[in-house]
């Protein structure tokens, strides 16, 4: 009977243990980025160009990744629409935004001390939401593109400025 008991709990302990397994986050290594995001990002009708030194991009314990690059427009029809394109593989709200798992990708407009940022549906440009991102607080390097791991900063950084990101339940 003892014997059972101290099963019982040992299960159920276990599986207490596994739910309560938090998914960790970590930086994605410039290979990984490599092997993730395409040379040519299919936007629209059209298939543009990225600059990979420019990619940045988280990955989890389950090898789930968000993650961006920017994209060389000047000759495209997006020229001035869009500026990144964004691989999101775990439910993820960017500045209130919700993304599902998919491509997207988001240009940018000077709003006074702000950029308004516009995220739109990769393969058909609709337009999923719109948030502000606001001047980074204190000294910090300026990058085209990088998003912080959530256990750093929850951020997505562009330039001098950032927008706040929350992870979802998978």
């Amino acid at each position: 009977m003892k014997k059972g008991i101290f099963t019982a709990f040992l299960l159920m302990s276990v599986c207490l243990a596994g739910r309560a397994e938090k998914t960790t986050w970590r930086q994605a290594t410039d290979t990984e980025l490599a092997s993730l995001l395409p040379a040519r990002a299919p936007v629209e009708k059209e298939h543009i160009e990225t600059e990979m030194r420019t990619a940045s991009g988280i990955v989890n314990s389950h090898g789930r990744y968000i993650a961006g690059v920017v994209l060389i427009t000047a000759g495209y029809s997006a020229d001035g629409k869009y500026s990144h394109y964004l691989v999101v593989q775990a439910p993820v709200r960017i500045g209130g935004i919700a993304l599902k798992p998919g491509e997207y990708v988001f240009g940018w407009e000077r709003d006074g001390d702000a950029l308004k940022v516009h995220i739109n549906i990769a393969a058909t440009g609709a337009l999923v939401g719109s948030t502000d991102a606001h001047r980074i607080v204190g000294k910090t390097r300026v990058e085209s593109l990088r998003i912080w791991p959530p256990g750093d900063k929850a951020l997505i950084q562009i330039g001098r400025f950032a927008i706040p990101y929350e992870i979802g339940e998978e």
